[in-house]
């Protein structure tokens, strides 16, 4: 069932997107209409341009629409053109310190600049960067973190706060507008979710710049999850956001799964399967936790949107998978009962039921793709 389908009939299901102006990051478009691009952020040496480019081609192959990759001084800068030339995805150049950095990033072929006003340096500078970006087509990500304000700014309010970063992102605005520059989004990070969230309403109401979603140095796997899934979450919800970006300390592959499995989760954004299991207990049929687990690696490899329940018993199985396209409940003498696009299908037995659940979303994801290709 489609989208709109779906909040015809249940309209609580409905997200209204802020409305933002659209701007281009390489082919990417960010704002407006276009959907919430995923982006991640390399974290090898810019330097070493193979682990690099592998990394960008694992965060690609996961799902990032766009990948951010770091140019701290003049090697990299070189290194970044021959990166640009061999990514699949646009490449946003992660600018800190020196304003150099960006004008050899925009003529490297970066499809975006992210600068940091509090440290870049003085207003003839960033002219120099908007300049550069303005004459080889770059987009500018303003970059606004509660961990670098300027300090008139920290001197004014005290502290790090809502107030201070939404009034750093507003004078730096003015400095782009002021010079004709109107490709820019902008972000506004903390590592506090309540500052975070607060800045991001602020900015919002004052601004139809398209908006970068994080919270930035959000911890590890499953603190840093769970603090962005609340924090940007939240946002999204409201309708705030047309990029993101989960800041994780670990892979950049799993920043993309954990910011698509956000926006999955609002139903902002459909990529892959969709396992909807239970949480497993006494009544389970077989081993629903080893199951999900096999079933999320054997699954990488799909990319329509569709849904998979698994459930390990028939309390809540078939009425799950009546809402799935693919479903499977446990049942009892080592086997349970497949559901095809809703329906009842056929028994099949716990030993065969990996591989067989495999077989049914491959050919359920052939099948929708099918359909695509001829609506088309």
């Amino acid at each position: 069932m489609s989208d709109a389908a779906l909040h015809a009939i249940r309209p609580w299901r409905l997200i209204e997107r802020r409305k933002s102006r659209q701007i281009m990051v390489g082919n990417v478009p960010v704002g407006g209409d276009a959907p919430i691009s995923v982006q991640t952020m390399t974290n090898t040496l810019t330097t070493d341009v193979a682990a690099t480019v592998a990394q960008v081609q694992a965060a690609a192959d996961a799902g990032a629409d766009i990948v951010r990759v770091s140019v701290p001084d003049e090697a990299s800068s070189k290194a970044l053109r021959e990166i640009v030339r061999e990514s699949p995805v646009p490449i946003v150049a992660d600018i800190h310190f020196h304003y150099r950095r960006g004008i050899e990033a925009a003529e490297a072929g970066a499809a975006c600049l992210r600068i940091n006003p509090g440290n870049i340096g003085d207003k003839t500078r960033v002219r120099e960067v908007i300049s550069a970006a303005r004459d080889h087509g770059c987009s500018i990500r303003i970059g606004v973190n509660a961990g670098s304000l300027e300090r008139h700014l920290l001197e004014k309010y005290g502290e790090p706060c809502p107030d201070a970063m939404i009034e750093s992102g507003l004078d730096h605005i003015r400095i782009l507008e002021d010079n004709d520059f109107r490709e820019y989004k902008i972000s506004c990070k903390a590592s506090d979710v309540f500052m975070a969230a607060a800045a991001y309403q602020g900015l919002a109401e004052q601004t139809d710049a398209p908006i970068h979603l994080g919270i930035t140095e959000a911890g590890g796997l499953v603190s840093g999850t769970i603090k962005s899934a609340i924090g940007l979450g939240n946002l999204l919800w409201m309708g705030i956001g047309d990029t993101v970006r989960v800041s994780l300390s670990a892979d950049p592959v799993e920043e993309v799964r954990v910011g698509y499995e956000i926006l999955k989760s609002l139903g902002l954004r459909h990529r892959g399967v969709n396992i909807i299991s239970c949480p497993s207990c006494a009544r389970q049929g077989f081993d629903v936790i080893a199951t999900v687990e096999t079933l999320e690696k054997r699954l990488e490899h799909i990319k329509t949107p569709m849904s998979l329940s698994i459930i390990g018993c028939v309390v809540n199985g078939p009425g799950e998978a009546l809402m799935t396209d693919v479903g499977f409940t446990g049942g009892g003498n080592g086997a349970g009962m497949v559901y095809l696009a809703g329906k009842q299908s056929h028994k099949m037995t716990n030993a065969q039921m990996v591989d067989h659940i495999v077989e049914q979303v491959e050919a359920r994801a052939a099948q929708i793709e099918a359909q695509k290709q001829a609506a088309e």
